[in-house]
Parts: C-alpha cells; structure tokens; sequence
C-alpha cells in the first residue's frame, strides 16, 4: 500500500483511490481542442501510479509522446459522502504538488475509437506526488502560483485562480457519485503549457507554500 507524508504528522498516511479532474483550466482545455465541459470531468488513477519526489518516471514502450502536467493535490482527512460546498474546506487534511503523466497518442487513439483511456493515464510512475502541507498552512488554495520546469526551462506558468471549478465544488461533485475517505486524493486540474518530456529529462513542479517536486525520466 502506497503511502505518504503531512507535515507535522510522524505517521505516514496510506493512500486511498486518486480522483483527477479533466480540463479544468480553461486554456489547457483548447490548446489541446477541447472545449471546457459544461460538467466536470473525473477519472481514476490507482495508488500504484504514485512515485516521491527523486524517483524516475518510466514511459511505458506502447507511447512516444509523454505529456506532463502539473497540478494541485488534495488529500482528504474526513469521510464524506455528498458533501456540500459550505462544507467541503473541512473534509482536506492537506495540500502537494502532483504531475499528471499522460500518454497523449495513446489517449488520442483511445479517445478517436471511443474507449477509456485509462491505459494513457494510470500506468505505473504515471503520478509523481510530493509529501503534504497541513490544510492550516493555506488559507486560500486557489491564490497560489503553480510552476513546471523542465531542465531547468519554464514550461507551466500559472495560477490556481484560474481552475475553472474550485475545490468546493469539486469535492461536493465528487463524493455525490462516491464517498470520500481519510487518504483519497484529488487532483484539481492543469493549467496551459503541457509539453512531451523524453528520457533524461529533470521536471521540477512548485506551487507557492506547498512545496517542490522534482523527478527525473529514466
């Protein structure tokens, strides 16, 4: 079971299901030609995805086009079942720095033949996740700057405000369709400037008051 860190917590926090948000930046949406949906999108990554910041990222032989984006992740401290806006803030035990790897051909193929794309998403490395900042430490989640380097080179440069649904709302969304647990995490969407990243490639992802991740392609 995979496992991470809160800051100020000396128990390590098992990881349970991992919920990330499709295009909900909106100029990450049309760089890639999509529209912004009109309801939030949602798909699944397994806890086996997860690798710490000074791990390798290996991209599976099926893809030559890797994507990184850079997200922020939230980690849930109490149960929740349809939860409501007003109250989602006080179901998060805490915030990190996440990049959702994406196997861009192998998830236009699937998408063009109408097939889930998990394939494209949830393989193994396909979630690099820093250690957690107590909730407490951030009194506005969505005033944050969100970065990605790649080589030392600006790829990713933006700002939370941006999210198109905020995390409120999220949560409330989320956990109408199932329940949220101690543990899950949820990845709240990528701003514009995704980019292929190859072996040898150093990815550095910082969000303001939350931290650093850094992993590099095997």
């Amino acid at each position: 079971m995979r496992t991470v860190k809160i800051a100020g917590n000396p128990d390590p926090c098992p990881v349970g299901k991992l919920v990330c948000v499709g295009r909900n930046y909106a100029e990450h949406a049309r760089e890639l030609g999509n529209e912004v949906p009109e309801k939030p999108i949602f798909f699944m990554k397994p806890s086996t995805s997860i690798i710490g910041s000074g791990e390798e990222i290996i991209i599976p032989s099926i893809s030559s086009d890797c994507h990184h984006e850079v997200e922020l992740a939230v980690i849930i401290g109490k149960k929740g079942k349809s939860i409501r806006p007003v109250e989602a803030m006080d179901h998060i035990a805490g915030y990190g720095v996440a990049i959702d790897l994406t196997l861009r051909d192998v998830q236009t193929e699937l998408k063009n033949r109408g097939l889930p794309w998990e394939a494209a998403k949830a393989f193994d490395t396909a979630c690099p996740l820093s250690d957690f900042v107590p909730a407490s430490r951030i009194p506005d989640p969505h005033e944050l700057r969100i970065s990605l380097r790649v080589n030392g080179e600006i790829r990713q440069d933006s700002s939370t405000s941006l999210m198109v649904r905020r995390i409120p709302e999220l949560l409330s969304e989320i956990s109408n369709l199932f329940t949220l647990e101690p543990g899950d995490i949820v990845l709240t969407g990528t701003p514009e400037g995704v980019a292929r990243v190859d072996s040898g490639d150093i990815l550095r992802a910082e969000i303001d008051r939350v931290g650093v991740l850094e992993v590099k392609v095997r």
